[in-house]
């Protein structure tokens, strides 16, 4: 995560497609900024081969296959003390103000927008929305519709 006045990172880690950060970025700000948890926080959203996807997905899930998002919510560390909401970082509100990584398969996304017959950008924008969800706390797999609800709701109010 960059020390900085940008609230959103972008990383590509990967070279098969072809990606604008600065277009990712932007949407990232607004879909941050409709989600009330997330409004002026920082995270930092990297796109990553299938390979990469899969290593992850295996190491902290299990799961011995790719996907298309997974998401790190940040969790105050040894150093942040959360009386004082300070911490031995340059940035002293930092470990409050960040919320998490996001990391997207390109080449997953690539193929879902295909199968469901989306543009990719769609898809992309569809995977950081839910991916930012997750980061607030929102899980599809433990809250009986609540997260879906939510998400069908700001890629409304995102024109997604």
């Amino acid at each position: 995560m960059k020390m900085n006045d940008e609230k959103i990172e972008i990383v590509n880690r990967q070279r098969k497609i072809k990606i604008d950060a600065r277009q990712w970025r932007g949407f990232a700000e607004r879909a941050a900024s409709v989600v009330a948890e997330a409004a002026g926080k920082s995270l930092t959203i990297a796109f990553v081969s299938d390979v990469k996807m899969r290593e992850l997905n295996k190491l902290y899930r299990g799961v011995d296959t790719t996907t298309d998002v997974l998401s790190f919510a940040s969790a105050p560390d040894e150093f942040f003390d959360a009386a004082t909401e300070s911490s031995n970082f340059e940035n002293g509100d930092y470990a409050s103000d960040y919320l998490g990584d996001i990391v997207i398969s390109l080449e997953q996304a690539a193929r879902q927008a295909a199968e469901n017959r989306l543009d990719f950008d769609t898809e992309i924008r569809q995977l950081i929305l839910h991916g930012i969800l997750h980061l607030c706390g929102y899980d599809h797999e433990t809250d009986a519709g609540e997260m879906n609800r939510k998400e069908l709701q700001l890629r409304d109010e995102l024109g997604i």
